[in-house]
């Protein structure tokens, strides 16, 4: 994963990391993997509530902004705050992306496209590994 100069609010060494997140967890949030497609546990949910970094706890989208994009991940449209999320720009895989991560803690996210033509407010498709997040359902998230 390409190291930013950029001071998180939670920042962990490597061993702390390795020790607190499951192998998976760990390949994708810190090394900047890529969970298979149509497996992830958020991919097809529709239950209302918001969706966190699994890394560290930090709030990142809602169930208002997900959509059915058939892409084998969950996709939203926007973030929740605009500062929650920081991105990167990506050219591993012989092509031009945007990383997404965290930007609470830097962990890897997964990627926004633009230009799609999926109908969203935004045209754009945040493309988000299921193993990077958690989910609070609407009637456990505090008022």
């Amino acid at each position: 994963m390409e190291q930013t100069d950029r001071t998180y609010a939670v920042s962990k060494t490597d061993e702390e990391w390795r020790a607190e997140l499951s192998p998976a967890e760990y390949q994708v949030l810190r090394q900047a993997g890529t969970e298979r497609p149509y497996v992830g546990e958020y991919t097809d949910t529709k239950t209302e509530g918001v969706y966190a970094c699994r890394a560290c706890g930090a709030e990142l989208f809602t169930s208002d902004t997900k959509f059915d994009s058939h892409c084998g991940w969950p996709s939203f449209y926007s973030p929740l705050a605009g500062d929650s999320v920081e991105y990167i720009e990506d050219v591993t895989m012989g092509m031009k992306r945007v990383e997404v991560r965290c930007a609470n803690c830097g962990s890897h996210l997964g990627h926004v496209f633009e230009g799609e033509g999926y109908g969203t407010p935004t045209d754009q498709r945040y493309c988000i590994n299921s193993i990077s997040l958690t989910m609070r359902p609407k009637d456990a998230t505090p008022a």
